[in-house]
This record gives C-alpha cells, sequence and structure tokens, in this order.
C-alpha cells in the first residue's frame, strides 16, 4: 500500500489507453485485498472505475478486474455496487467464456453474491443467493450445465471454484427454499452430473488442492438427506401420496384391461402384501420420513420386475415367513444413515482444518460411497432379502436380519478405502459369506457385553473353559478306556541299513493293543502277531501297569498344531467319538509316547521306562498324551486338545449370550433380577437337539 499512489491508481483505471487500464488494475488485484487499503480506494471513488471494467473490459483487464471485485466482496465491501447487471456479466461469461483466468474470476464473484448473507447492512432493494442468479440464469439456461461440466477441468483452481457455487447455491436452496422447491434443484444438478463429477473428484488424485469444496459438499449431501428425513410423510399431499400409489401399483401383474385399479383397490391386503405392517403405511415412515419413501419408491421403479416377482413369491407363503418388503428398505434407510452419521451434521472449524492439514487424515474423513446413497440402499435391501432366505427367518426375526445388515454395512462400508468404487462395494454386499458375518456378530455381541459386565463376563469364561477342561478330559480319557492298537516292531520292506529313505516304507510286524481298566487304576496291554478288526477285552490283555507306580509321561508329539491338511481340519464331531483314529491310517513311527515309573509301588529305586507307544495319526497321539497325562490330574499339552478346549469354552460362553437380551446388562450392575420375567417351559418336553459347528447334541 505505501507504494502505491491510490488516487493515481484510481485515475489510471478510468484511463482511455487499454495498456494503462490493465497494469492498474493489475496492480490493485494484489494489493486490494488489504483492507485498509479497500476503504483508501472506495473512498477516492475506485468502485465506479472497477464496476465499468468489470462490465466492460475483455482478455486480462477483465480477468483483473473480476478478481479485485471478488476479493472486495470477500472483505464485506463494494455490495452497494453489486447489481444484476453485474450477476449477469457474470452468468455470460461462465457460459460462453472460454478463457480459464477469467473463468475462475466470474465465478469467485457468483461465489461471494451466493454465499452473502441478507442482513442489516445489505441494502433493501438487494437480493442475494441463488434468487440473484434467478434472472440472469433465465437469460442464460445453459449456465448449471457449464458450471458442472467444470468439475471435470484440469485446471484445480477453476475446478475447485466451481464446486464452492454449486455448494453455495445448493446451502442457499436448502436452506431459503420452500419444501416443495429445493429438491427439484438438487434433481436438476443431478441430472446434469454433479453426484458422478464429485464422486470423481473426491477419489481422485488432486484431492489436496480440492478438499475444501469437497468435504464441504459431503457435509451438504448429509444435509439433504438429514432434511429430507425431517419432512413428514403426510398422505394429504398429493406427491407424498402419489409416491405411495406407485408403490403399490408397481406390485400388481398389469394385464392392461381396466379392471386392473380396480383390483388393486378392493385389495384388502394392498399394503401388507408389499410388506408394510398395517393398511395404513402413513406412520410407518416416523422413523425415516420422505426419506423412507424415496428410497423404496427409487428401488421399485429401477427394479420394478424383480420386484412385482418377490412380491408374487412371498403371497403365496405363510405370512409369518413372508419377507416385508417395505419394512425391509425402511431398516436398509436407517442402517445407512445412522452407518454415515448424518445426524451429526457438519464438522466444525477445528474439524475442517485438521482434515486439511494432514493428507493421511483424507481416507477417514472423506466418504466418495455416500454420494451414491440410493445404489447403497438397493443393494442393502437385496442383501437383506439374501440374508433372510440365507437364514430361514420368519416375521419375529426381523431385527435380527436387520442387525446382520448393520455389520454387514459395518464391514463393506465402513472398512472401504477411499478410492474403492462403488460397483466394487456393491458386490461385496451381495456376495458377502453369511458364516463370516454371523461370527463378527458373535465376536460383536462379546465384546458389547465384555464393555457392559467386565469382570463379571470374564469369570463366566473362566468357568466355562473349566468345564470345558473337565468334559475334555473325560473325553479322552474315554479314548483309553476304548483302547487302541500300536505298531510294536517293524520291518522293512528293502535290504541293508535303516535310513531315513527307507523309514517310510516300514510296515508293522508286531502290534500292541493297550486298554486302561474300567476303575482306571491299571493301564492293561498285549502284543500280537497281527492286528485283530475287533478290540480286546481286558481278560485278553496278560500284561498290565499299576497307574499309581507311574512318575511320568513324555513324548516327541509336537504341542504346535499339525501341518498336515487332514489332521488339522477335522471336524469337532469327529474328534469328540469315542474313537477318532483311522485303523487304515499309514504308519508313523516317529512319533513316540513313553511311560516312566517304577517296577512296584513301594520301592524307591530308579525309575525305568514301564510302557512305549508309537501312535499311528496325530489324532491319536494327541488323544493318549493327553489321556494319560489328565489320567494323572496334569494339564494337557497338545495344540489338538487346547483348541477343543477352548472352541467348547467359546461356544458355552457364545450360548449363554444368546440366551441373554440387551436389557438384561444392568444385572449385575444394579440391576435387579426379579424384574426380568424369565421364559416358561410350558408345553415343552426333553426331547431337542443343537448343532454346534457340525456337532449334533441332545437331550
Amino acid at each position: 500500500m505505501d507504494n502505491i499512489n491510490i488516487p493515481e491508481l484510481v485515475q489510471r483505471l478510468g484511463s482511455e489507453e487499454d495498456s494503462v487500464r490493465k497494469m492498474a488494475v493489475f496492480k490493485l488485484q494484489s494489493a486490494i485485498g488489504d483492507p485498509s487499503f479497500a476503504d483508501v480506494f472506495i473512498l477516492e471513488d475506485g468502485l465506479p472505475k472497477l464496476l465499468q471494467l468489470t462490465l466492460n473490459a475483455t482478455g486480462n483487464t477483465l480477468a483483473y478486474a473480476l478478481t479485485s471485485f471478488s476479493r472486495l466482496l470477500e472483505l464485506d465491501k463494494g455490495w452497494e455496487f453489486v447489481s444484476e447487471g453485474l450477476i449477469e456479466r457474470a452468468v455470460e461469461l461462465v457460459v460462453t467464456q472460454p478463457l480459464v483466468n477469467i473463468l475462475r474470476s466470474a465465478v469467485s464473484v457468483l461465489v461471494a453474491i451466493v454465499s452473502h448473507p441478507q442482513n442489516r447492512r445489505s441494502q433493501p432493494s438487494t437480493t442475494f443467493g441463488f434468487r440473484a442468479l434467478k434472472p440472469a440464469v433465465g437469460v442464460y439456461p445453459q449456465f448449471l450445465e457449464m458450471l458442472v461440466s467444470m468439475l471435470s477441468s484440469a485446471e484445480h483452481l477453476l475446478c475447485a471454484n466451481a464446486l464452492q457455487l454449486i455448494n453455495s447455491l445448493i446451502r442457499d436452496a436448502v436452506t431459503h427454499d420452500t419444501e416443495t422447491e429445493w429438491p427439484k434443484f438438487i434433481k436438476k444438478l443431478q441430472d446434469l452430473g454433479v453426484i458422478k463429477a464429485v464422486y470423481f473428484l473426491m477419489q481422485g488424485n488432486a484431492l489436496q488442492d480440492l478438499a475444501g469444496p469437497i468435504l464441504e459438499f459431503q457435509n451438504l449431501t448429509k444435509l439433504m438427506l438429514r432434511k429430507w428425513r425431517e419432512v413428514r410423510v403426510d398422505l394429504d399431499k398429493a406427491e407424498h401420496k402419489r409416491a405411495l400409489r406407485s408403490i403399490s401399483a408397481a406390485s400388481y401383474q398389469d394385464d392392461g384391461s381396466h379392471n386392473s385399479g380396480s383390483r388393486r383397490n378392493k385389495d384388502v391386503e394392498r399394503w401388507r402384501r408389499v410388506g408394510f405392517e398395517t393398511e395404513f403405511p402413513g406412520s410407518e415412515f416416523d422413523d425415516t420420513g420422505f426419506l423412507g419413501i424415496m428410497d423404496l419408491t427409487d428401488f421399485v421403479m429401477k427394479n420394478e420386475d424383480q420386484f412385482k416377482k418377490l412380491v408374487l413369491e412371498q403371497h403365496n407363503k405363510d405370512a409369518q415367513l413372508r419377507v416385508p418388503i417395505a419394512r425391509a428398505s425402511l431398516a436398509v434407510t436407517l442402517v445407512l444413515y445412522e452407518h454415515f452419521e448424518i445426524d451429526k451434521g457438519e464438522a466444525d472449524e477445528s474439524q475442517r482444518y485438521a482434515v486439511l492439514e494432514s493428507r493421511s487424515n483424507f481416507e477417514k474423513a472423506f466418504k466418495p460411497l455416500l454420494l451414491h446413497w440410493s445404489r447403497l440402499h438397493t443393494s442393502g435391501l437385496n442383501a437383506f432379502l439374501r440374508l433372510w432366505k440365507a437364514t430361514g427367518a420368519d416375521i419375529e426375526d426381523f431385527d435380527k436380519v436387520a442387525e446382520l445388515v448393520r455389520i454387514l454395512a459395518e464391514q463393506v462400508l465402513g472398512q472401504a478405502a477411499r478410492t474403492k468404487d462403488i460397483s466394487e462395494a456393491e458386490i461385496e454386499l451381495a456376495e458377502f459369506d453369511y458364516h463370516r458375518l454371523r461370527e463378527m456378530q458373535m465376536e460383536l455381541l462379546e465384546l458389547t457385553y465384555e464393555d457392559a459386565w467386565g469382570h463379571h463376563l470374564r469369570q463366566v469364561r473362566d468357568e466355562l473353559n473349566h468345564e470345558a477342561l473337565q468334559f475334555i478330559k473325560e473325553q479322552r480319557i474315554r479314548c483309553l478306556l476304548a483302547g487302541a492298537w500300536f505298531p510294536h516292531s517293524m520291518q522293512y520292506n528293502e535290504t541293508g541299513p535303516v535310513t531315513k529313505q527307507n523309514m517310510n516304507r516300514a510296515a508293522p510286524s508286531k502290534w500292541r493293543f493297550v486298554r486302561l481298566s474300567h476303575n482306571r487304576r491299571h493301564l492293561h496291554f498285549a502284543d500280537f502277531d497281527e492286528k485283530r478288526e475287533e478290540d480286546l477285552t481286558l481278560e485278553e490283555l496278560d500284561e498290565k501297569i499299576e497307574l499309581s507306580t507311574v512318575s511320568s509321561v513324555v513324548s516327541n508329539v509336537s504341542t504346535s498344531p499339525p501341518t498336515s491338511a487332514s489332521s488339522s481340519t477335522a471336524t469337532l464331531k469327529g474328534k469328540l467319538q469315542n474313537k477318532s483314529h483311522d485303523s487304515k491310517a499309514a504308519p508313523s513311527t516317529s512319533t513316540k509316547i513313553t511311560i516312566h515309573g517304577y517296577v512296584s509301588p513301594t520301592t524307591s529305586n530308579e525309575e525305568t521306562v514301564l510302557l512305549q507307544l508309537h501312535p499311528q495319526t496325530h489324532t491319536l497321539a494327541s488323544e493318549w498324551l493327553d489321556g494319560l497325562l489328565m489320567l494323572l490330574n496334569q494339564q494337557p499339552i497338545t495344540a489338538d486338545t487346547n483348541k477343543l478346549v477352548n472352541l467348547i469354552g467359546g461356544y458355552g460362553l457364545k450360548i449363554r449370550l444368546l440366551n441373554v437380551r440387551y436389557d438384561e446388562v444392568g444385572m449385575g450392575l444394579g440391576g435387579s433380577k426379579d424384574e426380568i420375567e424369565m421364559p416358561s417351559r410350558e408345553g415343552l418336553d426333553e426331547e431337542y437337539y443343537y448343532d454346534i459347528g457340525g456337532m449334533e447334541v441332545g437331550a
């Protein structure tokens, strides 16, 4: 400011020579951002001359003049010179001007005008917001189309300015237009492709340069969704009634006759057949508002054939087994609404600053998939229908299926990277494995109660693990009671010394059968030349070891999980059978269990080897090693046994959690057990079974 003679600068702005005016306005655009300079410039009557340049200049002179005017408006000065002529000039330039520097500045002027609040300092006759632009847009109807096309510009500053103007127009429309007018304006922008354009910007590499206006557009999207939800459904309004009627009409097969509409109107289940709870569906939109009607209507109109077929399929089922399509649609709307935290409103200035400062925050702050709300709703509703069928649900299970959809949305949409395409998300929602979803549900349920009950839940888990250990101990000992065959000596198919190469071709020449006595005090065994098909009785086993003489059981059995696929994939059902080993399995002489002890319980001489066993399979080794250890009141050490203990304990905990309602979380934290009404077993008998991971348990 000190180096510029403002009166002289103002005089040069009105010069007849274009070069003089151009140099003067070039200097002006850099200096006018200083409020003190701007005040002096206005006092020197510089504004009328600047306005003349914006209305009549061309080329770079025009670009500099528009930039100077926009910066003056940003300082909240010069509003008295904002006229219809200036607005029409800026709109005209947006539509007709090919030069990027002029376009940028013209858009900046319009952003300031649309964003300017109507307050007491404004001229009473001045109109701001989108209403100020409407007369000019009427003259240049291509304005919005050209504005949206700028979002594809390679010039990032022009792109940012255009999106900022679009944001200002949307905010003004949503804030000041009537309930019926602003949705029409938003629909027009959507038809011009604004959603697709911003979606690509949000996923692109230029996000750093465009972060501010893109974040505002995302917040405005939430604002619009919130506004649509706040619109209460009123069947006295023609638009609302028309939308509902289109849903009902689409559910019937139209045979082209004049009686089709009459049949629909006379159907006593007209609304229940499409999935509403009653024949008065208006109140069922209380939670979703008009947003719920929009989502359901959009699904029906874009998938009309699927909808007709689906309604017909459900109509032929028992009422309890039908999937309520309309209710499911509303549930999905609420799932998406809560997932994207629409009610949280816009980020405050500190949050905006944090997002814009760090590129690492972009991945969390920007949600491109939110812009494809309609497609997400359709995919979510299809996922609901798929899960309903997969679970064999009935009407009583509605909330449970809705909860699965909520977890699905969190998994697919919540974990989605910023660059994830909407088509990828749709495929995941359609194909996500139901069993994985159930596992996640159980994990979340466990975490929920972990937070609510704390040490109470840990105590239950410890008790269940102890019970599981006792159960597995009994199973392992029953394997010993049933007895098993072990190779006792080997012969080799090749002559010469035994080597690593020919060990695997060894075949048993003698067999040893070992069995625990019924009183669990003695281990009986005997050797045979060949393995028999039937198991032997204790009377046929002429040798025995008294377990009180056993001092230790050692083995080279691995305590880590087996590497063999056949061993590691054995089912729980198979492992819990008394005889789980395969008698035809290939022999393995490298695995050995050695029982040490004393010849007599009364002697204290040095311990000796009482018996050696060579299990043929990893499963058999685990059963006998841990069975012997647990028989001696020692802890099991193999991975197979410990996995079973954890598995059974975990299932026990999940079964208990599934039998606890969320409103029982208060118990143990001040809640009263007397307040909980326990279910009755009246009319039930004791014959039942349930399936856990392939293991059937009956009573």
